[in-house]
């Protein structure tokens, strides 16, 4: 019998708890930056080197994190249904933690493309320093999605929102969009898990089940809810 299709939308909350910081916490700045200066076209026309610097920074971070409990529990899933996540992350904690299918909405730390071409990309676990051109001869950049900028992978996530048996979302504020909007694709049948700290506005969406927990503790528990016999 074929598995479950269960689709987790994940954000920074699930990745905070393994160190790695949102710039939503707090004041509002992202390690001491304003978004404005390190995050959109903008900020890499006007100041190249410190947007590379900033994202350099990024890239050491995560590879000094590691996967923590709530990325584990998705990746256990995995021996009972269909796992398909789509990430607002940057960071390959999903991956190290053993999922198979990620989607990464806002891009990849881990890879570089050149400014002038969004398709082809490069591995990078170094810094990017002025100067680094691919062979179109453009600047090597993040390969991000900025603020300013457009998500193209939402298209590609819209209908796996809709083909979703389950629906997981954990650690997201649901105030980035497009992102924010892809739960409005899921069937309104669909039992939908919402795992965070503090429960987002979701009171108009049909059959929400709130886990007011931290990502790590709440994911445990949903992974002991959803694979007990009677669950699949």
């Amino acid at each position: 019998m074929a598995k479950k299709k269960l689709v987790a939308l994940t954000g920074a909350g699930i990745s905070a708890e393994s160190g790695l910081k949102t710039f939503r916490d707090g004041d509002g700045l992202w390690e001491g930056h304003r978004i404005e200066d390190v995050a959109t076209p903008r900020a890499w026309l006007r100041d190249p080197a410190l947007v590379l610097d900033f994202y350099n920074m990024r890239r050491r971070d995560v590879l000094a994190a590691a996967p923590n409990a709530a990325h584990n529990a998705l990746a256990m899933l995995q021996q009972y249904y269909d796992v398909q996540i789509v990430t607002q992350n940057i960071d390959d904690l999903h991956e190290r933690a053993g999922s198979q299918k990620v989607l990464h909405l806002h891009g990849e730390i881990l890879k570089m493309r050149s400014e002038r071409n969004g398709h082809t990309l490069y591995d990078i676990r170094e810094d990017i320093t002025p100067g680094m051109k691919a062979a179109d001869g453009g600047q090597f950049r993040p390969h991000v999605v900025w603020f300013e900028e457009p998500v193209p992978m939402i298209e590609q996530a819209i209908p796996l929102m809709q083909d979703a048996d389950i629906f997981v979302l954990v650690g997201t504020s649901l105030v980035v969009y497009p992102a924010a909007g892809l739960l409005n694709y899921v069937q309104d049948e669909v039992p939908k898990y919402v795992v965070d700290r503090r429960i987002p506005e979701v009171s108009y969406y049909s059959n929400i089940i709130p886990i007011e927990q931290p990502a790590t503790t709440g994911m445990q528990q949903l992974l002991e809810l959803l694979t007990c016999s009677n669950a699949w």
